[in-house]
C-alpha cells in the first residue's frame, strides 16, 4: 500500500538540499542579518513585500550567489531549492503540512484549504495598511494551524464519488485541476485494483453470517448448543458438532480459496511495472552533478517538510546563476529522467510512458504521441516544408489546430530540436474491449497544444478535468499551457489571465484512454494521470462482486422449516398426550427439549454435506467433459441453477458474433457485385487506376481514364466503369483506416488499425480489388495499385467528422495531389472533395434524390448485411474557406461545442451529395449460433440481446443469428427523450406480444427512470429484445430487474471487461474466454469457450444437476423422517418418555457408513441420454416449474416416511419386545436395508459405482453387525427368527410404495418416459 499520509515533492537522491558542505550551503543571516530575518519574517507571515521595501542586493558572484530578484522574473522554476535553513522555515513546514493531510480528495473543490498556502503568483495590492497586513497575517497563520479534529470545522468525510454528478456536470465547481508531473495540492485514493470480497478482518463475520442466514444451519448450530447442557444431552456431543463443523469448514474454505485467488489475480495487476517521467528541477540536477557523493539525511528532512510552492531567496540565487552561466540562452523547464513504478504507487499528475500492448492502469489524457519509424520520420519532414496555408484543420470533432499555437510561436521552447519525434501525427489506438465490449480500435489523440511541446516543458501544463463519473464515452475538460510550472500549481489563477487563445484547447473523449483498455499502435504515447484506483470509469462501472446462492437452497431451506414445525409439534403433542405434569427428575419443558434434539433428524444437517459433494460431482463432470473444452466452474455453489434458466442475457460482439467482417456486396445504382463478380470490378479498377496515367501524373475524381478494357465498349458499360471507379475511390479514401508494418518471423507484415471492423474490411475489399492503402498520417493518405505498386493517389487531409452514435455517419474533406512531385499545395490549386458514408436512415435526406436506395439497403438489411451509404461533394476553395472559419469558431466554444459543429458541417457540406453506392458487410457469427438460439428458444428460453453496439448493427445481428425469426416484427424505439409518448409504445406492445422489441440505451434510460414496472412487465412478455448502446450498469440493472419482477433464474453470458456488472448481477453468470480478454471469464460462475457450449451446459448438464440435487435431498430428507418417525414410535411404546431408540454408534453409522454412498451415488443417474435431450429441448421447459422438488413431491415422501417408519418400528415391537436388543437388531436391521432397496427402486440408469456402493454398503453392515454386541442380541442374530422377522417387515415396508411408483408411471408416465418410448 503506498503511504496515505501527505503528498510531497520527492528530492533526487544527489540534490544539493542534501548537502551539507556545498558551497550554497550557506546562512544568509551571517550575511546579512536585517534582511534576512525581515524576509523571513513576511514570508512565514505570507506578506510580499514590493520591490521598493526590499533589502539592497549582496553583490555575490565569487562565492556562487546571486542578488535576490523580483518576483516577477522567476519563470524559470527552481521552486523547492534552497528553502530557508533557519528554524522558522522548519515552522512553516509543519503548519502547512496539514495542507496536504486531508482525506481523500474527489477534487471538487480548487480553492480554501486545497491551494498552495503561499501563493507568488496572484495579484497583491500595491499598498497595504499596517493594520490589513497583521490581519491578513494572523488569518494565514490560523489557517496553517492544525487544529484537533473535534475543533476542526473544515474536517471532511469523504464524499461519494457519483453524488451530484449527473445534475452538477456543468458547473466549475466540479473540476478538478492537475498540475502535470507534479505533487498535487490535493490528495486522491491510491491506485489500487481490488476486486477481493473480504478482508483479513471480515472475513469470518461474513461468512458465518452468510452461512447461519439459513435457517437448518442455525437449526443445528443450536441442537449442537444445547449439548452442552448435561440435561440435554443424548448420546456423543461429536454426534451433533462434527457435521456442522465439516459443512462450515468445507464452505468457508471454498471461500476463502476463491478470495486468496481474486488477491493474487488483483496484486498481479497492481505490480505491473510502469516507466514514469520523472520532472526535476535544472538547479538541483546540475548541482546534483557537481557534488554526486554527498548527502545529509537530517537536511533531507527539513527540506521534505517544505511546501512544494514555496521558494526563497536562495532558489533566486540559483536561478540567476544559471542564467548567467547559460550566457542569456533560455533554459527548459525541467530536467526529465525515466523511472519505473508499480501500478499500485502511481499518483495523479504522474506522466507515464506507454508503448504497444501495455495496458492503462488509470483514466489518462494524453500529452504527446510518438513514433520513431524511420519511414515515417521522413515523409513528416516532407508534409512539415508543405505551406500550411489553411485556416485550420479540426480533426475528429476536436479543436486541434494544424498551425503552432501562438503560445510556442511566441516562446520557442529552448532546447527542443525539431525531430521526427515532435513532427509525428500525436495520434495512436487503443483497443477498449475491456470497457465496452468493442474490439474496434480507437482512435486517440493528443492535443494540438502539447504534442509539438518538449517533454522537459510538460511541467507548465495544467489539465482540468471533471468529477470522477461512470460515462465512458464522454469527457470535457481544458489543457492550459502556463507560463512556468509555478503558474501550473496555482489553482487560483482565473481564466481571464489566459488571453491568448494558443495557450488552452479544449480536451474530449478522443484525448483520453480510460484505465484498463489497451495500447494498440507502435507509438510512444505519453499521457498524465487524472484519476486512479476507484475512480476510474471501469471501477465505477463495475458493481462489487457478490455471494450466490441457488435456487434449490432456498427451497430446500423452506420445506426445512416445515420439517422443524413439524418436530416441535410432534415434541409437544408426546409430552401432552403423557400429560404436562413435572415427575421426578424430569420437568415437562426439559422433555420438549430433549424431544426436540431426539427428533434432530427429521433436519438433517447430512443434506448440506451431500448437496455440497454432489455439487462438487457436477463441476467435475462439467470441467471433463470433452464436447465443452476448456470450461471452468468458478462458482461451484450454483449447478443447479443451470437447469432453471428462464432468461438468457447475452452480449453480441464476440458472444454471438467473431466481430471479423467480410465485405460481401456493393451497389452502384443499376448494378450490383457479389462473390464472383468481384472479378469484373477489378477489371474496372485495373484499367481506371492505370490506364494512361504518367509517370508523374496522379489519379483525380475530375481526371478522364480509360475505364473500360475496350475500345468498343458500350456508353453504359463505360458509365457503370466511372461509377465503379468511383465508388470504390470513395470507399478507399472515406475512413479512419492507417497501415502499420510489423515483423514476423522476419518478414514485414502490412496491417489495418482502424476505430471499426467495418473500415478495415471495406479497405481490404478495396485492396483486393487493385487499390491499396500505402501510408496514412493526419494530414496525407497515399493510394497505390496492388498490380504496379506504383502510386496513383494522393490526397492531403484538411478535415475529418468520425463517427458517432448520434450521427451514425462519418465524412472526410480531401485535396487531390495532380503530380506525385508536387509544389506546396496552397487552397487555390487541387481539387477540394467531401466524402462520407454513413447508415441509409441519414444518408436518404443527405444524398439527392434517386429511386433504388431504400429498395437495395432494405434487401441487404433482409441478407443480414450491414450497409453503409457512399456519397461525395465538390467544393470549390471559396467554399472551404468558409465552412473552415465557421468551424474553427464552433469548435472552440465551451457550451454546446459538439451541436455547433455539427450545425456548421450540415449548413456547408451535408446536402445534395452525389450517390455513389451502397456496401454490404457480413459480421460473421460464432459457430453454430443459429442451432443454439434455436435450440435454447426450444427450451423456453427466452433470449435478450445486450449490446453497446449501433442499432442498426444490432438488427443486423439479430436477424442473421435468427434469434429474430422470419418474418417476425421488428419494433423499434429510439432516440426517445420525453416521456409524453413512451405510453403509446409499451401498449402497441402489448397487443403484439409476438413482436422483437430493438430498443436503445437512451430510451432504456428514460423507460427504467420513469416507467419502470409497466416496461418490465411488457418486456418478459415478448419472445425476444434487443437493447443497444447498453452501458455496463444499464445492462446490470436490467438482469436485476428481470429477477426482481420475474422471480425467475436469470442467465448472463459476455465475454468483455463490460460484460462483468451483468455477468454478477444475474443468477448464473457464463463468460465466455475471446478477442475480448478473460475478464468476463474470471468473475463468471462458469467459463467456456464458444457461445455453442452453452447449450449442452444448460440442457445437459443444467438439467442433470438439478434432477439430481432434487432427488438427492428428497431422499436425505426421507432418510431423517424414517428414523425419527420410528423413535416415536418408540417413545409411544415406552409411555412418552424421551429415551433414545437407536444411540451412540448406531446413529453416527446409520447417517454415514451405512447408507450415505448409496444415497450419494444418486448424482449419477440419469432419466435420458445427451442426444434425447438436445433432440427434445422441451425436457428442459418443464424443470423450470421446478415440480422435480415442489410442496407436492415433498410431502409425498413424508407420507413414504412416516409409513414405513411405523410399520419398521411397529412390527418390529409386536413381533420381538417392545424395548430390548432383540427388537434394536431387527428394526435396525430392516431400516439399514430399506433404505438401500429404496435407493434401487429410485435409480432410473444404472451404474457401476452405484452398484458397487449399494452392495459394498450391504456387505460393510454385515461385517460390523458382529462388533455391534453392546446394542444388539448376538446370539439372536445367528437365528432363524431374526432372519424371518427382517424379510417379513421389509417386505410390508418396500412393497407398497414400489407398487404405487409403478402404477402411477404406468397410469401417467413422466415426458423422459414419453420420450424413451419413441
Amino acid at each position: 500500500m503506498p503511504e496515505s499520509t501527505s503528498y510531497r515533492p520527492t528530492e533526487p537522491p544527489e540534490s544539493p538540499v542534501n548537502d551539507s558542505d556545498s558551497d550554497v550551503d550557506l546562512d544568509l543571516e551571517e550575511l546579512d542579518p536585517t534582511s534576512s530575518s525581515h524576509i523571513q519574517a513576511s514570508r512565514l507571515l505570507g506578506h510580499n513585500q514590493n520591490s521598493e521595501q526590499r533589502a539592497p542586493r549582496i553583490a555575490l558572484r565569487n562565492i556562487r550567489m546571486g542578488g535576490l530578484r523580483r518576483s516577477g522574473n522567476r519563470g524559470s522554476g527552481f521552486g523547492g531549492l534552497g528553502h530557508s535553513r533557519d528554524g522558522s522555515s522548519d515552522a512553516v513546514g509543519l503548519l502547512e503540512d496539514d495542507a496536504h493531510d486531508q482525506r481523500y480528495s474527489d477534487g471538487s473543490t480548487h480553492a480554501g484549504d486545497d491551494a498552495p498556502l503561499l501563493d507568488e503568483h496572484a495579484a497583491r495590492p500595491q499598498r497595504r495598511s499596517f493594520a490589513s497586513d497583521r490581519l491578513q497575517n494572523l488569518a494565514h497563520i490560523s489557517s496553517s494551524l492544525r487544529l484537533p479534529s473535534f475543533m476542526s470545522s473544515t474536517t471532511t468525510s469523504r464524499q461519494d464519488d457519483d453524488a451530484g454528478v449527473d445534475n452538477r456536470e456543468d458547473d466549475p465547481s466540479t473540476s478538478r485541476i492537475i498540475a502535470v508531473g507534479l505533487p498535487q495540492p490535493t490528495r486522491y485514493p491510491p491506485n489500487i485494483v481490488s476486486n477481493a470480497k473480504y478482508t483479513a478482518f471480515s472475513f469470518l463475520p461474513i461468512t458465518l453470517y452468510n452461512e447461519f442466514s439459513f435457517f437448518f444451519n442455525m437449526y443445528f448450530l443450536l441442537v449442537a448448543l444445547s449439548q452442552a447442557i448435561p440435561a440435554l444431552r443424548i448420546g456423543y456431543l461429536s454426534t451433533y458438532i462434527a457435521p456442522l463443523a465439516f459443512v462450515l469448514v468445507i464452505t468457508m474454505g471454498k471461500e476463502a480459496y476463491d478470495d486468496i485467488e481474486r488477491r493474487r489475480r488483483d496484486n498481479e495487476a497492481n505490480s505491473e511495472e510502469y516507466v514514469v517521467l520523472h520532472f526535476e528541477d535544472l538547479g538541483h540536477h546540475n548541482l546534483a552533478l557537481r557534488h554526486p557523493n554527498k548527502s545529509n539525511s537530517k537536511l533531507l528532512r527539513k527540506v521534505d517538510r517544505q511546501p512544494f510552492a514555496q521558494r526563497d531567496r536562495l532558489s533566486d540565487i540559483q536561478e540567476e546563476e544559471e542564467q548567467a552561466e547559460g550566457q542569456g540562452r533560455g533554459q527548459p523547464s525541467s530536467f526529465v529522467q525515466e523511472v519505473s513504478k508499480k501500478s499500485r504507487d502511481l499518483k495523479v499528475g504522474d506522466v507515464l510512458k506507454l508503448s504497444k500492448g501495455q495496458r492503462v492502469p488509470a483514466d489518462v489524457v494524453i500529452l504527446k504521441c510518438s513514433t520513431l519509424e524511420g519511414a515515417q520520420a521522413q515523409i513528416q519532414t516532407v508534409e512539415n516544408m508543405e505551406s500550411e496555408s489553411l485556416l485550420v484543420s479540426p480533426l475528429d470533432g476536436d479543436a486541434d489546430q494544424s498551425s503552432p499555437s501562438p503560445g510556442q510561436a511566441k516562446n520557442p521552447e529552448p532546447g527542443s530540436s525539431h525531430t521526427s519525434e515532435d513532427a509525428s501525427s500525436g495520434e495512436t489506438f487503443i483497443r477498449t474491449d475491456q470497457l465496452d465490449g468493442e474490439t474496434d480500435w480507437k482512435l486517440r489523440l493528443a492535443s494540438a497544444l502539447t504534442q509539438p511541446l518538449p517533454v522537459e516543458e510538460f511541467v507548465r501544463i495544467r489539465v482540468t478535468g471533471g468529477k470522477p463519473d461512470k460515462k465512458v464515452n464522454e469527457f470535457v475538460g481544458k489543457v492550459e499551457l502556463m507560463t512556468s510550472k509555478y503558474d501550473s500549481l496555482n489553482t487560483q489563477s482565473e481564466e481571464s489571465s489566459i488571453n491568448d487563445r494558443g495557450h488552452s484547447a479544449p480536451l474530449s473523449i478522443d484525448n483520453t484512454a480510460w484505465a484498463n483498455t489497451i495500447i494498440a499502435s507502435q507509438a510512444t504515447t505519453i499521457a498524465v494521470i487524472v484519476y486512479t484506483g476507484p475512480q476510474t470509469r471501469s471501477a465505477l462501472s463495475t458493481s462489487i462482486s457478490r455471494s450466490k446462492t441457488g435456487l434449490l437452497e432456498y427451497e430446500i431451506n423452506s420445506l426445512t422449516k416445515i420439517l422443524c414445525a413439524l418436530t416441535l409439534a410432534l415434541s409437544i403433542v408426546l409430552v401432552a398426550l403423557e400429560g404436562f405434569g413435572n415427575t421426578e427428575g424430569n420437568i415437562w419443558y426439559v422433555k420438549i427439549m430433549r424431544f426436540l434434539v431426539l427428533f434432530s433428524t427429521i433436519v438433517p444437517i447430512s443434506l448440506r454435506v451431500n448437496l455440497d459433494l454432489g455439487k462438487s460431482v457436477y463441476s467435475w463432470f462439467i470441467q471433463r467433459d470433452p464436447g465443452i473444452p476448456g470450461a471452468v466452474v468458478r462458482t461451484s455453489t450454483i449447478p443447479e441453477d443451470l437447469g432453471r434458466i428462464e432468461y438468457l442475457l447475452s452480449d453480441k460482439t464476440g458472444t454471438l458474433t467473431q466481430n471479423e467482417m467480410e465485405m460481401k456486396k456493393i451497389h452502384v445504382g443499376t448494378v450490383s457485385y457479389a462473390n464472383e463478380a468481384m472479378d469484373e470490378v477489378i477489371g474496372y479498377i485495373r484499367h481506371g487506376f492505370v490506364g494512361t496515367l504518367g509517370d508523374k501524373a496522379l489519379v483525380t475524381p475530375s481526371s478522364s481514364y480509360n475505364t473500360t478494357a475496350g475500345v468498343t465498349a458500350t456508353r453504359t458499360r463505360r458509365e457503370i466503369g466511372s461509377r465503379v471507379r468511383d465508388v470504390v475511390l470513395a470507399l478507399a479514401l472515406c475512413h479512419n483506416v492507417t497501415p502499420t508494418t510489423d515483423e514476423e518471423n522476419g518478414r514485414a507484415v502490412t496491417s489495418y488499425q482502424a476505430s471499426s471492423p467495418d473500415e478495415i474490411a471495406i479497405v481490404r475489399w478495396t485492396e483486393s480489388v487493385g487499390l491499396r492503402l500505402a501510408y496514412r498520417d493526419r494530414k496525407k493518405m497515399v493510394l497505390e495499385s496492388t498490380e504496379t505498386g506504383k502510386v496513383v493517389v494522393q490526397v492531403r487531409i484538411l478535415d475529418i467528422f468520425p463517427f458517432t452514435s448520434d450521427g451514425k455517419r462519418m465524412g472526410i474533406i480531401v485535396q487531390f495531389h495532380e503530380r506525385l512531385k508536387p509544389s506546396p499545395l496552397g487552397l487555390d490549386n487541387g481539387e477540394i472533395w467531401f466524402y462520407q458514408k454513413g447508415a441509409d436512415t441519414v444518408m436518404g435526406s443527405i444524398v439527392v434524390a434517386n429511386d433504388w436506395l431504400d429498395e437495395e439497403t432494405a434487401n441487404m438489411a433482409r441478407e443480414g448485411l450491414r450497409t453503409l451509404v457512399v456519397g461525395r461533394k465538390r467544393l470549390s476553395h471559396q467554399q472551404y474557406r468558409d465552412f473552415s472559419t465557421s468551424y474553427q469558431e464552433a469548435s472552440l466554444a465551451i457550451n454546446g461545442r459538439d451541436a455547433g459543429m455539427q450545425r456548421v458541417v450540415a449548413e456547408f457540406l451535408e446536402h445534395d451529395l452525389e450517390l455513389l453506392g451502397v456496401t454490404g458487410v457480413e459480421d460473421k457469427l460464432q459457430r453454430d449460433v443459429k442451432p443454439s438460439l434455436e435450440l435454447l428458444r426450444n427450451a423456453g428460453i427466452k433470449i435478450w440481446m445486450l449490446t453497446g453496439d449501433k442499432v442498426e448493427t444490432a438488427r443486423c445481428v439479430a436477424v442473421s443469428s435468427k434469434l429474430v425469426a422470419r418474418g417476425q416484427y421488428i419494433y423499434t424505439v429510439a432516440k426517445l427523450k420525453h416521456k409524453d409518448n413512451a405510453q403509446d409504445h409499451l401498449d402497441f406492445l402489448r397487443s403484439k406480444t409476438d413482436s422483437c422489441l430493438l430498443i436503445d440505451g437512451e430510451s432504456l434510460t428514460l423507460y427504467l427512470t420513469h416507467f419502470r414496472v409497466d416496461f418490465i412487465s411488457t418486456a418478459v412478455r415478448l419472445p425476444t429484445v434487443v437493447a443497444c448502446r447498453c452501458s455496463p450498469t444499464q445492462k446490470a440493472d436490467i438482469a436485476k430487474l428481470i429477477k426482481e419482477f420475474t422471480k425467475k433464474r436469470v442467465c448472463c453470458i459476455g465475454d468483455g471487461g463490460n460484460d462483468v456488472s451483468m455477468i454478477q448481477a444475474a443468477d448464473v453468470g457464463v463468460g465466455i474466454v475471446g478477442k475480448e480478454g478473460r475478464q468476463a471469464s474470471l468473475a463468471a460462475d462458469f467459463s467456456i469457450e464458444q457461445f455453442c457450449h452453452l447449450t449442452k451446459l444448460l440442457v445437459w448438464h443444467g438439467r442433470n444437476s438439478y434432477k439430481r440435487s432434487a432427488k438427492l435431498a428428497q431422499f436425505v430428507i426421507h432418510r431423517g423422517l424414517i428414523i425419527a418417525v420410528c423413535q416415536t414410535m418408540y417413545s409411544i411404546a415406552i409411555k412418552f418418555e424421551p429415551e433414545g431408540l437407536y444411540k451412540d454408534w448406531l446413529l453416527v453409522g446409520y447417517a454415514t457408513i451405512y447408507t450415505a454412498a448409496p444415497v450419494l451415488s444418486l448424482v449419477l443417474d440419469k432419466d435420458v441420454d445427451e442426444n434425447l435431450a438436445n433432440l427434445y429441448p422441451e425436457l428442459y421447459k418443464e424443470l423450470t416449474s421446478g415440480r422435480s422438488l415442489s410442496y407436492r413431491t415433498f410431502f409425498i415422501w413424508v407420507f413414504v416416511s412416516i409409513y414405513q417408519g411405523g410399520m419398521i418400528q411397529g412390527l418390529s415391537q409386536i413381533l420381538t419386545e417392545v424395548d430390548g436388543p432383540k427388537m434394536v437388531a431387527v428394526s435396525y436391521t430392516v431400516l439399514v436395508l430399506n433404505e438401500l432397496l429404496m435407493v434401487a427402486i429410485e435409480i432410473t440408469t444404472w451404474h457401476p459405482v452405484m452398484i458397487m456402493c449399494i452392495v459394498g454398503t450391504f456387505l460393510v453392515y454385515i461385517g460390523s453387525m458382529p462388533f455391534l454386541g453392546r446394542y444388539f442380541d448376538l446370539d439372536f442374530l445367528l437365528s432363524w427368527g431374526f432372519l424371518w422377522r427382517v424379510l417379513a417387515i421389509g417386505s410390508i415396508s418396500l412393497i407398497p410404495p414400489y407398487a404405487g411408483k409403478l402404477i402411477r408411471r404406468t397410469m401417467k408416465p413422466p415426458s423422459y418416459r414419453k420420450v424413451q418410448g419413441i
